[in-house]
């Protein structure tokens, strides 16, 4: 999709009967995040099973590049710590690319900068990938809030902080989709589809063109395997709820463009389905309950459903006015 993705070699998609090797990727961006990205290094330096490397890539920030090489690459832990720069223009995804063409782990696992994984989640992890019709497997990222939840916030929309969210499996199933904080996929198949779009949207679109190019294949979702995604307080307002709402399902339009029968948006309209019915009727018997926050939170769910169809509806037409 373009120049960004350049990983090259094409191998087959399924390993070998023994246990796969796993490179842990890590990307960063701002300084901001300084103590949150020492706790993730950290997290993946205690892990059960072993990464063979943790390639930590910065993305267009010279300051962080140079306080991470010192702090990480001269670190005495058996697993080797390497620092890169992202050698290419774009976002998240370009960052991604560059770690992912110098991994020499069959499984590449990424984790973002603002989460812990749990000592077990590359072992739940190469687990799954023990079948060999799996491609791609996700963690479950749960939100580590910086203080308390709103009262009026629905676990149903823990998706808006990148989170596994309420109405998920509660175990190993397969999924459309992976949540981007914790992912993992073999490194042969992200090069055979040339690795990540560059820019937002990445996660989901590299699960789109998996399931067009091996539509046999299998990408599963683990809640067993947990990271723990923080939240800082600036997320937890009214504006950053209904804004992501809107501009995630805005920018999906343009993302599921192309792909064809991959792009379904059967998982948006079970969501929709599950929110609509579960939720609400769960929140509504915790208001005849005496729990009135209930009210509150099935307020959230409309007006969030609400906000998601209208981005929907939107990117929709800025696509047709793009195509005519």
């Amino acid at each position: 999709m373009d120049e960004c993705r350049d990983i090259r070699g094409k191998v087959s998609v399924l390993h070998s009967t023994t246990e796969p090797t796993v490179s842990a990727i890590v990307c960063a961006y701002t300084l901001e995040r300084w103590e949150l990205l020492n706790r993730a290094i950290d997290s993946l330096l205690a892990q059960k099973y072993r990464p063979i490397e943790i390639i930590l890539c910065i993305d267009h920030n010279e300051e962080l590049f140079q306080m991470a090489a010192k702090r990480f690459s001269d670190r005495d832990a058996d697993v080797r710590v390497v620092v890169v720069e992202n050698r290419y223009p774009g976002r998240l995804g370009s960052a991604r690319n560059t770690a992912a063409e110098i991994a020499a782990g069959e499984i590449l696992a990424f984790l973002d900068d603002d989460a812990r994984a749990d000592p077990s989640w590359l072992a739940e992890i190469v687990a799954v990938f023990g079948r060999r019709d799996v491609v791609a497997v996700g963690g479950a990222p749960l939100p580590d809030f910086a203080v308390p939840r709103p009262r009026w916030f629905p676990g149903e929309f823990d998706w808006v902080f990148g989170c596994s969210y309420e109405g998920l499996p509660k175990t190993l199933a397969p999924t459309r989709r992976l949540i981007g904080a914790a992912m993992s996929v073999r490194r042969s198949a992200l090069a055979e589809i040339n690795g990540f779009h560059s820019d937002n949207h990445d996660d989901m679109d590299m699960c789109h063109r998996l399931a067009d190019r091996w539509p046999h294949l299998k990408v599963m979702y683990q809640p067993a395997a947990v990271v723990h995604h923080h939240v800082p307080k600036e997320r937890l307002t009214w504006r950053y709820f209904w804004k992501r709402c809107y501009t995630v399902n805005k920018g999906k339009v343009a993302a599921f463009r192309g792909m064809g029968s991959a792009a379904s948006m059967a998982a948006e309209r079970r969501f929709v389905a599950q929110t609509l019915s579960g939720g609400l009727a769960r929140e509504l018997r915790a208001v005849r309950a005496g729990e009135l926050s209930g009210a509150l939170r099935s307020a959230t769910m409309l007006a969030g459903v609400a906000a998601a169809g209208s981005g929907y509806l939107v990117g929709t037409f800025h696509q047709y006015r793009a195509g005519r």
